[in-house]
């Protein structure tokens, strides 16, 4: 062996004990316990480290281990339990746990990080290491274990456990041929509630009902806090007649008496969803599920009520027939399956063409058409109409780049009045080719404007502000005020068809849709008569005013208008 290799391998004195002060500078400890004598010995620091008054107490293995505290792996577990042999370099180990000298009111949490050494036969014959104190990363480890499995607010089993319990009692329950139930109960209103009184206030409702349903439920059931204002209820060997004589103990509990708060005492009730398991639930997701609709359907009828699951054909029925026209819309839309038809409008007086209104069409697999009303209702029902009007809107933008003198008119659904990516696609489309701004109109229904007046508002003052025209569609059909017409600041207004088609027979409707046409155009707007069917009724609106018209006697929404086989506009005329 070299000089150089004898200097490293010979510690230096002064070096060691420098490294002895750093390590209790930082608030370590080091150690060495001679396995065979038992013998410990500490670094100077280690009875202030420790709070042990008398060391000559930790003076060898078996008086430290006096200390510890529960059943945590100890230093002689990983040391004299190890399934591995020293080979020459000793073998790492790492355990934390718990000692409570006599100093101590608490227990002090200590991270034992060392190696021991083997004799001849490589079993442990000494070992040594730092003592680290750990309390304040054990007591966030402690809080993320507790999180883990309860609800810090109220101290109930969270979601997880009590789905984990759920799922044990099912399946016992199928075992067995016997029943269980579940409850979801849902404080009620529990956003009004921290609106007038205060988040703080919420929270001490919600603490408050825990402690009243468990009060009041039976030993052997099981409680846990689903979602904010949500808990669940397992009830074990529950008939249906225990789980109705549950709930209705349990939603008296919540209601009986005011909550007192920090701020005041707060009104409260609950409403109950149940079911009764397996008999008409066989999993986990379905109990939760069912339960879940069971509380939404009672909560329509009235708060404060219980509704208990019952299995409805129908209404399964509907849902397979959601899931399919899901499916089918969503294939459409990636298929490039949804097109646009152009429906004509011409002006009143002359009949020439004044622009054209952009219709949805699906094309089936097979090739046929899907109108736009047999699609328009279930897509917005099933939460899908934003893709769609998203799709409608790049294909009346592209049909307009493609023809520059072509006017559109493009119907937006009340979804998509605050959706960013449609604002994001006629933002960017606008802004590459402003002129296509003064050619499109676009149309909201009256029940958006009724709905959401602020809302509609917004949307028109954005639109305009990108030199779009705005338009009311279905105009009467919601009776909107004329005092909110002029408040959103619209273009045009498109008189609902419903009052326009029997118009020659009808002396209601000519005397409503003729006071329409006189309030817009003292108002300074247009109008549009959608569903004109007949020259009668053409003559009639041309006389009281009316801007345009549209509908089967002008011409019908084509998804190969003229324009595309190269004819020009005011041909379009000639076809109506």
């Amino acid at each position: 062996m070299g000089t150089r290799a004898l200097a490293a391998a010979t510690p230096d004195p002064t070096l060691m004990g420098d490294i002895y002060d750093i390590v209790a500078s930082v608030g370590e400890v080091a150690y060495r316990w001679y396995i065979d004598s038992d013998r410990l010995e500490w670094s100077a620091n280690a009875a202030a480290v420790l709070n042990v008054a008398d060391m000559a107490t930790v003076a060898t293995g078996r008086g430290f281990a006096q200390l510890f505290v529960g059943s945590a792996q100890t230093r002689y577990d990983a040391v004299m339990k190890s399934s591995l042999a020293d080979h020459g370099s000793g073998v790492a180990y790492q355990v934390q746990y718990a000692i409570r000298p006599s100093t101590a009111a608490t227990p002090i949490w200590l991270e034992d990080t060392g190696r021991w050494f083997g004799g001849p036969d490589g079993r442990p014959l000494r070992a040594h290491g730092i003592l680290r104190v750990v309390n304040e990363r054990r007591a966030q480890h402690d809080r993320l274990a507790y999180m883990a499995h309860f609800d810090e607010l109220t101290g109930e089993i969270n979601r997880y456990q009590l789905t984990d319990v759920l799922g044990v009692a099912l399946e016992e329950a199928i075992k067995a041929r016997g029943s269980i139930g579940f409850l979801l109960v849902c404080v009620d209103d529990l956003s009004r509630i921290n609106e007038a009184y205060g988040f703080a206030a919420g929270d001490e409702v919600i603490a408050a009902c825990a402690k009243r349903l468990r009060a009041k439920m039976r030993g052997g059931d099981t409680i846990g806090r689903i979602s904010g204002n949500k808990f669940g209820i397992v009830l074990a060997k529950c008939s249906a007649e225990d789980l109705a004589a549950a709930a209705d103990r349990l939603l008296e509990a919540v209601r009986k008496d005011v909550v007192c708060t920090s701020v005041g005492p707060v009104a409260v009730t609950a409403s109950i969803g149940g079911i009764i398991a397996p008999r008409h639930a066989r999993t986990v997701r379905d109990v939760l599920s069912f339960s879940s609709e069971a509380l939404n359907a009672g909560k329509q009828k009235r708060r404060s009520s219980v509704e208990i699951y019952r299995p409805d054909s129908e209404r399964d029925a509907l849902r397979r027939e959601n899931v399919k026209a899901t499916s089918e819309i969503i294939e459409a839309l990636n298929e490039r399956r949804i097109l646009a038809a152009f429906e004509p409008v011409v002006e009143a007086q002359s009949r020439r063409p004044a622009f054209h209104e952009c219709l949805l069409r699906v094309k089936r697999s097979d090739g046929s058409l899907v109108m736009a009303n047999d699609i328009i209702p279930i897509a917005e029902r099933l939460g899908l109409i934003q893709l769609v009007d998203h799709r409608m809107l790049e294909l009346a933008i592209d049909e307009m780049r493609a023809n520059p003198e072509l006017r559109l008119s493009l119907n937006v659904s009340p979804s998509s009045i605050n959706d960013a990516m449609w604002w994001n696609v006629i933002a960017a489309a606008l802004a590459g080719c402003p002129q296509i701004a003064q050619r499109l109109t676009v149309e909201i229904t009256e029940s958006a404007a009724i709905n959401d007046v602020a809302a509609a508002s917004g949307f028109v003052g954005r639109l305009k502000e990108l030199g779009c025209r705005i338009a009311i569609d279905d105009f009467g059909a919601g009776y909107t005020s004329f005092r909110n017409i002029r408040r959103l600041g619209i273009d045009l207004i498109k008189i609902d068809g419903s009052f326009v088609q029997h118009l020659a027979d009808s002396p209601d409707d000519q005397a409503f849709v003729r006071m329409i046409i006189e309030l817009a155009r003292k108002l300074g707007l247009e109008t549009v008569a959608e569903w004109v069917q007949d020259e009668a009724a053409a003559t009639m609106l041309a006389g009281w005013g009316c801007s345009y018209l549209q509908g089967a006697l002008i011409g019908s929404a084509d998804i190969c208008p003229a324009w595309r086989a190269g004819e020009d506009l005011a041909s379009i005329a000639q076809q109506g």
